[in-house]
């Protein structure tokens, strides 16, 4: 069902529940997925921030200015985490059944997924994802083994070259 554009990009509105807290910090923004290249997530409000993930490395960019480099050579977390977040993004199921145990329905118009963490290592630090969409992932919310909870909603997306604007294009 799901379709597999080599640029996809939308908006997204994020929700995180820190256990102990009790309201969510809230963010909006922007985010595009580029085949073979990352993605970009440019969080907008409550504070501008650029994020570049790539299968190499994890960029936190403040204005033009490198913030954070996390580079995948000398973090091996870091390699699994952008594989299972590329993997999610795109709703590549072959490559998430690699670190999750996959059970999922087929609604109306749409699917869903639950997702209980397979591998070890990644267990640390999520305990669940869970899914759903259509052609597209619409929503994700992910259970961290901390008690903590992110929900994700995607909206607005758009695929194809135009649907980047050529700020977010040079930042790739």
């Amino acid at each position: 069902m799901l379709a597999r554009p080599k640029v996809l990009c939308g908006h997204f509105d994020q929700s995180k529940q820190l256990a102990g807290l009790k309201k969510p910090m809230v963010s909006k923004g922007r985010f595009c997925m580029v085949a073979d290249r990352g993605v970009l997530w440019r969080t907008l409000q409550p504070f501008p921030s650029t994020v570049r993930v790539t299968r190499d490395e994890i960029i936190h960019l403040q204005g033009d200015r490198v913030a954070m480099r996390l580079d995948a050579k000398q973090e091996p977390a870091v390699r699994m985490i952008n594989s299972v977040l590329f993997a999610l993004l795109a709703g590549d199921l072959g490559q998430v059944e690699k670190w999750f145990f996959v059970d999922g329905r087929i609604h109306d118009n749409g699917w869903s997924a639950t997702l209980k963490v397979r591998e070890p290592a990644l267990a640390k630090a999520i305990s669940s994802v869970a899914l759903d969409g259509d052609t597209y992932v619409k929503n994700i919310t992910i259970g961290e083994a901390s008690g903590d909870r992110t929900s994700i909603a995607f909206s607005k997306i758009h695929t194809g070259d135009a649907a980047m604007t050529a700020d977010e294009a040079a930042l790739f």
